[in-house]
């Protein structure tokens, strides 16, 4: 049997049209990645420093089908935070992919200068600033030199150590039985009362307070014995 050079010629248009309906029907993987580093960007808004995503390889052999509404989002238990997972869906076709990518975030952080010894109470002279990635440090960390000054060394520690919440606790600022000045405010008000601190508060700590009346309001403590009540 004998075939014309011109049906050599179609079944081969024909497959090379079969081929680029398969390869076209198929998920651009690089448009993913570029969804997910977008995802990120806006999830790591307001982080101090310069911030870099990665997104991780995506297995090509996966082969998923073209998906015009793609859908990003963090699975429960990831953040957007250091090596992290994030979650790729598509309702119709209906699949899910999860993809590695990578937070890192350079920015300042402060460490002590000296030797600090338990009990001592930190200034701006016992602190410097040092350069680093902040996923790679312990929860915790200060990157503002204002959130550590004032605070207590709870623990003695060398110099050069990266300082954290749990190693310098707030100075007291309102003490148990002290009097101080309640101030209520609200909308077009605000009004001030004496009373009495029922325990001890750092700066921004609740506190009850007994009032000269012989009830109990429950504010924020502040510097100078004063102890905010908002409504």
């Amino acid at each position: 049997m004998m075939v014309s050079p011109l049906s050599f010629a179609e079944e081969a248009g024909a497959t090379r049209v079969a081929a680029y309906e398969q390869v076209s029907n198929k998920q651009n993987l690089a448009l993913l990645k570029e969804k997910i580093i977008a995802f990120l960007a806006v999830q790591t808004v307001g982080y101090p420093g310069k911030v870099d995503i990665k997104a991780g390889a995506i297995d090509p052999n996966l082969k998923l089908a073209a998906c015009g509404d793609v859908n990003v989002f963090i699975p429960s238990g990831s953040r957007p935070w250091g090596k992290t997972s994030v979650g790729v869906r598509c309702a119709s076709p209906q699949w899910t992919i999860y993809v590695q990518a990578t937070v890192s975030v350079q920015a300042q952080y402060l460490v002590a200068v000296n030797p600090l010894v338990q009990g001592q109470q930190i200034t701006a002279q016992d602190m410097m600033f040092e350069t680093g990635d902040l996923t790679q440090l312990p929860a915790g960390i200060f990157t503002e030199a204002s959130q550590a000054v004032g605070r207590t060394a709870n623990i003695s520690m060398r110099a050069g150590t990266v300082l954290r919440q749990d190693m310098l606790k707030a100075s007291l600022v309102v003490q148990q039985g002290q009097m101080v000045m309640v101030i209520s405010q609200g909308q077009g008000f605000s009004v001030s009362a004496e009373g009495q601190a029922m325990a001890k508060a750092s700066d921004g700590q609740v506190v009850q307070v007994k009032v000269s009346n012989g009830q109990y309001i429950s504010g924020i403590a502040r510097t100078g014995g004063k102890v905010e009540v908002n409504y």
